[in-house]
């Protein structure tokens, strides 16, 4: 049972090391971050609410990821979940601009948003993703920022917790 353990961790070792494997990692599990609209926020005003993202590999990798096994990293999908409290109706926003950074802030790039957000949207809404830019250089980062720009279109009376998902596709390094 140990050499079969051992063998298994081996394999996995090795594999998570190799381009291949790198890319559908990147691909299967998305980066995500809390962000928290105080119930302070006033309406009618852009704001601004900042989290770290994480990911898989950034989690369970020992050097923080292994992005430098990948290539022409991108966007895929965008989405928005009410997390706390979980009915919270992100109707309440007007609009929200996701923007993800290295740690520092530096290198940010528009990941997706949603101008039109609908006054009875519910507690998840779909970004419309802008993929027009490869984050190559922010996958290899130990930790990433994610930002939103946002706008409220009715005054909350507690903080809400929004959970962004942003899922990415990769490809091996040639």
């Amino acid at each position: 049972m140990k050499k079969l353990l051992f063998v298994l961790a081996a394999v996995i070792l090795v594999f998570t090391r190799c381009g291949t494997m790198q890319s559908i990692i990147k691909s299967s599990f998305p980066y995500t971050a809390t962000l928290v609209i105080p119930a302070s926020s006033s309406t009618g005003t852009t704001l601004t609410a900042i989290s770290q993202g994480t990911s898989f590999d950034q989690n369970f990798a020992k050097n923080g990821n292994n992005g430098a096994q990948v290539s022409d990293v991108h966007i895929v999908s965008a989405k928005m979940v009410a997390t706390i409290p979980s009915d919270f109706n992100i109707g309440n926003l007007v609009s929200a601009k996701i923007y993800m950074a290295k740690a520092n802030g530096e290198g940010e790039v528009l990941v997706a948003s949603r101008t039109d957000i609908g006054a009875n949207s519910g507690n998840n809404i779909t970004l419309d993703i802008d993929n027009t830019h490869f984050l190559d250089e922010l996958v290899r980062e130990k930790s990433v920022r994610i930002k939103m720009v946002y706008q409220l279109r009715n005054k909350i009376s507690l903080d809400a917790s929004l959970r962004v998902v942003l899922g990415i596709t990769a490809d091996p390094t040639k």
